[in-house]
């Protein structure tokens, strides 16, 4: 994986925690929101994976935000 594709993802990750703290919510609460494993919330917010679109789309549901914005500075 490059540098810029790594920067991408610590974005991400970043952008996760920051909703996911706002909202006052667990991972594990998100992970239920979303359908998810708690222990994928986590690798996601320290950019240990790569999440497909239809997990993206999952994620801005749970954390009630839109895609466009959980991608922001991307």
């Amino acid at each position: 994986m490059s540098n810029q594709e790594q920067l991408y993802l610590q974005i991400l990750a970043n952008n996760i925690k920051a909703r996911r703290k706002e909202l006052e919510i667990s991972q594990e609460k998100l992970a239920d929101k979303c359908g998810f494993d708690r222990t994928y919330i986590s690798l996601l917010e320290r950019a240990k994976r790569n999440p497909s679109f239809l997990n993206l789309k999952k994620l801005s549901s749970g954390l009630d935000i839109s895609l466009i914005d959980l991608l922001k500075d991307i």
